[in-house]
């Protein structure tokens, strides 16, 4: 495996870094900045976006011929990690969960008719969307068997019935990707559909209030009562629902690393410059030795995440699923943002625990890290489950 970024990717890296420390971080420290949910403020966020247009520097993930740049998953790491220095960055890019995945997804498996209605809108920034999977108990969530939302085919159209909740961006949604049951086969028992906002027979129940911040659009709860949906918005063959949401999370899951890294990443560097000019005991406080040991130790879970992310990448890049590789980067590095920004936190005292650094910001978004797209204990059943399986050729 060649650690080397190419020149090309490297030259965007560093425009795309250069953009964040002129033109996204200076936003931060002004309340203005803030929407009542506490991420960046929509009139800010289009102005923002129109600059980044400009800068030739928006949706590296998406495909050349769809609108973007047409980055590899491994230079998207890179990429990304530099965008998720600011606490604003990535929906400034239009590299956002969940737009994000769903862009990906669309890209890989919408049909030509789709990718125009449902995908072109997202990647102009013009339009939200979500991905409606996890339903309230005993309903599905990491495991996508359980679902128990249906939809029932009537002629040329599916009538779908159920609930979903903690739903990514749904209050700001337009397009919506959705997973439902359509027959009980255990493999083949689920399909993927697409839905507008302002087609009736759903609704959003509520806003669920979370520690926060959030995402725009939050994480709602749906109600599905008869939501008619043309066969023409099935997205892939009927019971290729599995497939669905194999394809979005696997990249997924990872694009959530790469930006967790890049968060991770400025967390430190806010201790570091504290530390550096905070005096007790008559020498600053990165001359103790504690202080380093906690600071080395967080630099170290941050730098293996970084490796483990590179690696499933690549591997994704080659075809490969790479899930083992993937779930070992999601443990890892959700643990490692955990670590990093309580480090830094400890590290700055009472000015990081109050609301004049990004600190507690970041803390309270970091809790999420460990639940999201599948908790840490259901990556770890993973990966024991490939070593069962595969025994030595686990290391392989």
């Amino acid at each position: 495996m060649d650690f080397a970024i190419p020149p090309e990717t490297e030259d965007l890296r560093q425009r795309i870094a250069a953009f964040v420390a002129a033109e996204i971080l200076p936003l931060e420290a002004d309340p203005a900045s803030y929407d009542e949910h506490e991420n960046i403020a929509l009139p800010l966020l289009d102005a923002v976006r129109a600059k980044v247009k400009a800068a030739g520097l928006w949706a590296p993930q998406v495909p050349k011929a769809l609108g973007g740049l047409g980055l590899d998953i491994a230079g998207m790491a890179v990429c990304y990690e530099a965008m998720g220095r600011s606490i604003f960055g990535p929906a400034a890019f239009n590299c956002a969960a969940p737009d994000d995945g769903n862009m990906i997804l669309l890209a890989r498996v919408a049909s030509e008719a789709q990718k125009r209605r449902w995908l072109s809108p997202i990647v102009e920034g013009r339009v939200r969307s979500s991905f409606a999977m996890t339903e309230p108990m005993p309903g599905a969530g990491s495991d996508p068997s359980a679902m128990l939302t249906r939809a029932a085919r009537k002629g040329d159209r599916w009538v779908v019935e159920g609930r979903k909740w903690f739903i990514t961006g749904a209050a700001a949604a337009q397009h919506f990707i959705l997973i439902a049951r359509t027959s009980d086969d255990a493999r083949k028992g689920l399909t993927a559909f697409l839905f507008d906002r302002g087609q009736p027979g759903w609704r959003i129940v509520r806003r669920i209030p979370i520690m926060g911040p959030e995402e725009h659009g939050g994480h709602c709860e749906l109600e599905f009562t008869g939501l008619e949906i043309p066969d023409e918005d099935r997205l892939m063959a009927v019971g290729d629902g599995l497939k669905v949401t194999q394809i979005r999370l696997g990249t997924a899951r990872l694009t959530h690393c790469m930006r967790w890294l890049g968060m991770a990443k400025r967390a430190l560097e806010i201790a570091g410059g504290y530390i550096g000019e905070r005096r007790s005991f008559g020498t600053t406080l990165a001359k103790h030795e504690g202080v380093q040991w906690m600071l080395g130790e967080a630099a170290m879970a941050i730098e293996i995440g970084r490796l483990l992310t590179a690696r499933a990448a690549w591997k994704l890049d080659q075809g490969d699923f790479a899930r083992k590789e993937v779930s070992m980067a999601k443990v890892q590095v959700a643990d490692a943002l955990h670590k990093a920004v309580d480090t830094a936190i400890q590290l700055c005292g009472a000015r990081g625990y109050s609301a004049d650094t990004p600190l507690e910001w970041m803390y309270r978004y970091a809790r999420q890290a460990r639940l999201v797209d599948g908790a840490s204990e259901v990556h770890k059943m993973v990966l024991a489950s490939a070593f069962l399986d595969q025994g030595d050729a686990f290391w392989s």
